[in-house]
């Protein structure tokens, strides 16, 4: 017997689990009330007639206040494990007479006699989850087995027990809980002596609120750390504990715009002018354009961007910042590339017209008819008209070079005749210059009489030798 009591006090340091716990929330409390079936199954011959009348709430013995306090430790695998403590007032206690009661021979009959002792339990017990193995989670039925201690009056004794439970869980944290325990007393003689009782064998029925914890929430979004892939973070349970600021369905860590509502194809960000491409790559958020342009249109579709286009409608090149090169003679050939970009030419000749066979002879021809004065550079009267044709004619090709030669007869000396023949190829040149030609454009050369075109022994063949010749510089 002694070995059952220490065995019965060792069971006080374990624990009893009247309630659900599970590895997420491995603590539980349970606060409630306590009442005692008052010894009737002490008396009773057979073990099934112990439980018999379990409904019948005449022997009960309750107190009216909180009177069970339970703490117990999920362990794994369904089973937890705690202490519970508890503490009524006997008020009843079935039992049956033999010649040293009190009261005489009862001849062997059960009566209800009254009693006022204090009860005092401490129990521990393993306690297995039915609920777990349904896999439901308000629904909580269980099965416990365990010992203790009681105190009644002045008696004690350790015992075993048993029972099953009921777990009707509210929210997560929160459950109503009820059960029923058999406890064996070890040391049971079922008799009253004035006032002084041995434990009777008796059922303790509980009825609590229980309390289960322990689980971490760093965030406290209700989401347990260990389920919750932001954990510093509070979160949506759909998320599993993530957030998504602006609600549109796609979490902050993997949204691109966390505060604008958005898309999930465009990583949560939205499109505002519908181009397929999201405002946070969008460089014109309010007009649709094309990817290539990070979302600017560009409606004359000549590479340039409307916004950076200065003739949108008009395709032109982004050296011109999208304008058409102006072409003021309409040749052909842009004006940056046109040589004369006033005066229609072909692009072999860089947009200017090109001097061809006739127009030199018509130089030349004006040229034979400059006439100097005798010995001099000068020119005579009727010359000048002759000169102002000659600029004429040259001024319809702006971007022409000429040469202008002079030549004499070969009257006189060459020390006479080369200095006089270069002044007079300038003069020209001079002139033709004060009539807008670009002097870039004009070369003057005197040879003298070294290169006659005809008989310098006869008159007219001298005169055909004193001449200005013109020639195009290509």
């Amino acid at each position: 017997m002694k070995q059952l009591k220490v065995f019965a006090a060792a069971l006080l340091f374990a624990g009893t689990a009247t309630q659900a716990q599970n590895a997420d929330q491995p603590w539980a409390v349970t606060v409630g009330v306590n009442a005692l079936d008052g010894g009737r199954s002490s008396v009773a011959t057979d073990f099934p007639d112990r439980f018999g009348q379990y409904f019948q709430t005449d022997n009960w013995s309750i107190l009216p206040s909180a009177s069970v306090l339970n703490v117990s430790r999920y362990l794994g695998a369904n089973v937890s494990f705690g202490v519970t403590g508890s503490v009524n007032k006997m008020k009843k206690v079935v039992m049956s007479a033999d010649s040293s009661t009190i009261d005489g021979l009862f001849n062997g009959q059960r009566t209800m006699a009254g009693a006022d002792l204090m009860y005092y339990g401490v129990d521990g017990q393993f306690r297995y989850s039915i609920g777990g193995l349904l896999g439901t989670k308000w629904f909580d039925p269980s099965v416990h087995v365990g010992g203790g201690y009681t105190f009644l009056g002045k008696a004690s004794s350790g015992n075993v027990n048993g029972g099953l439970g009921l777990t009707l869980w509210f929210s997560e944290n929160i459950g109503l809980n009820l059960s029923s325990t058999y406890k064996h007393q070890l040391e049971d003689e079922g008799v009253l002596r004035a006032q002084n009782v041995s434990v009777p064998t008796h059922l303790q029925h509980t009825a609590g609120v229980t309390f289960r914890f322990g689980g971490k929430d760093t965030d406290n979004d209700g989401i347990l750390d260990k389920y919750d892939e932001c954990p510093e973070v509070a979160g949506l349970k759909q998320f599993n504990g993530c957030p998504d600021t602006d609600a549109d369905g796609v979490v902050d860590h993997l949204d691109e715009c966390p505060n604008v509502f958005g898309e999930p194809q465009f990583n949560g960000c939205p499109d505002t002018d519908g181009d397929g491409i999201a405002d946070n790559q969008d460089a014109c958020i309010d007009e649709p354009g094309l990817p290539e342009f990070n979302g600017c249109p560009d409606t004359d579709n000549d590479g340039v961007t409307d916004a950076q286009d200065e003739c949108p409608d008009e395709a032109g090149p982004k050296e011109n910042n999208g304008c058409p090169w102006p072409d003021s003679d309409e040749d052909g050939v842009i004006d940056r590339m046109d040589e004369c970009p006033e005066v229609a030419g072909p692009a072999s000749n860089k947009g200017c017209p090109e001097v061809k066979e006739e127009h030199i002879k018509q130089l030349n021809d004006y040229g034979k008819t400059i006439l100097f004065n005798t010995g001099k550079s000068t020119f005579q009267e009727k010359t000048y008209t002759v000169l102002d044709n000659m600029a004429s004619v040259m001024n319809q090709f702006p971007n022409a070079k000429f040469a202008i030669e002079g030549h004499t007869d070969n009257t006189g000396t060459d020390k006479i005749n080369d200095p006089l023949s270069n002044d007079r190829a300038n003069a020209v040149r001079n002139y033709l210059i004060s009539k807008g030609i670009s002097a870039n454009r004009l070369t003057a050369e005197g040879f003298g009489s070294k290169r006659p075109i005809d008989d310098n022994k006869t008159a007219e063949g001298r005169a055909n030798n004193r001449r200005t010749e013109i020639k195009l510089i290509k």
